[in-house]
């Protein structure tokens, strides 16, 4: 499958997803990247990095506006999406607006203009979800992999992240603003366990299920994980100055949080397959005639993947994280 002078457009573009697909898109040879988002100053930061795309003001709530972005489309990566935990828990409503309803208004969209392939990006707090935001994301999935039930041309499929090291948000910029004006890294629970993925294997995530899709899958990339003491404690020793005796204050669980998180549940697993690398959740219209030979019960979780308990090991994927400016 190639992306040789197709139209890509990306929802919520200007995100540390859409800044970092850019540059393999640029390599894959894609003919037209659109870039749609509500933050017309984040499009012109992103304007200066990458000249050449066709910026789009608008926001995924707004379907007369999402049709206009998509005519002419071949390929969409829908991360338009209200990620923040806490944002969500004040303002469930909010979540539901973009990450629910706004993930339909671009299915729709995407079927109406008979684009090839669409892929969303969805999140580990969408399995058994106990937040908003979660709740959100696990009724994106429902939305975008029930599409191809209705028939049409496009392949509808979901790809879903654990953290993603250095987006927006995330803790690994937190802890370097703190590092920096030599204040405590705040914890939360020092036991709680989070994957660990780049930027770019998000991207090779997402390029693997948009070559690989038959339609209504969930894509999984298997991915290590680390306690936030660990990641901590990696940190400090690579960028502070004061090394293991920077200070460190545990802060307690905020609202809505796990202390583990989950990748595939165990109802799923009953429908999944896997390589060394991925999952693929299949959907319950086509389940596959060989899913995991998994013992009952057996879910993929942040506290049974590979666990990264050295600050060694956990500082070289830092070093693959590349720059954190780059998407802060």
């Amino acid at each position: 499958m190639s992306l040789n002078n197709a139209t890509v457009l990306v929802t919520g573009g200007t995100g540390s997803f859409g800044n970092r697909v850019a540059a393999h898109l640029l390599e894959h040879g894609a003919g037209e990247v659109r870039i749609l988002s509500r933050d017309e100053k984040k499009q012109w930061e992103m304007r200066r990095a990458f000249p050449d795309y066709r910026y789009i003001v608008g926001d995924v709530r707004d379907l007369e506006r999402v049709r206009q972005a998509i005519r002419g489309v071949d390929y969409v990566f829908h991360a338009a999406a209200l990620k923040q935990v806490p944002s969500c828990e004040d303002y469930p409503i909010e979540a539901l607006k973009t990450n629910a309803l706004g993930s339909h208004n671009v299915a729709l969209a995407a079927a109406e203009a008979g684009v090839r392939r669409m892929v969303a990006l969805s999140t580990d707090k969408a399995v058994k979800p106990v937040n908003a935001m979660g709740i959100s994301k696990a009724m994106m999935e429902k939305i975008v992999c029930s599409q191809n039930l209705l028939g049409g041309e496009t392949i509808f499929a979901c790809v879903r992240y654990g953290n993603v090291m250095g987006s927006r948000g995330s803790v690994i910029p937190l802890f370097r603003e703190q590092i920096a004006s030599d204040r405590p890294l705040t914890l939360t629970v020092p036991h709680m366990t989070r994957f660990l993925m780049t930027l770019d294997q998000s991207v090779d995530l997402v390029l693997h299920a948009l070559k690989h899709a038959r339609g209504g899958e969930i894509f999984v990339r298997k991915a290590p994980a680390c306690t936030v003491l660990g990641l901590a404690q990696a940190m400090r020793l690579k960028y502070s100055t004061r090394g293991s005796e920077h200070p460190i204050e545990i802060v307690g669980i905020r609202p809505g949080e796990k202390v583990h998180e989950v990748l595939v549940s165990e109802y799923e697993a009953t429908r999944a397959t896997e390589t060394d690398t991925y999952f693929t959740i299949c959907p319950e219209y086509r389940p596959p005639s060989a899913p995991l030979a998994w013992d009952a019960g057996r879910e993929y979780t942040s506290d049974n993947t590979t666990r990264l308990d050295s600050p060694e090991a956990i500082g070289g994927l830092l070093e693959q994280m590349g720059k954190v400016e780059y998407y802060t």
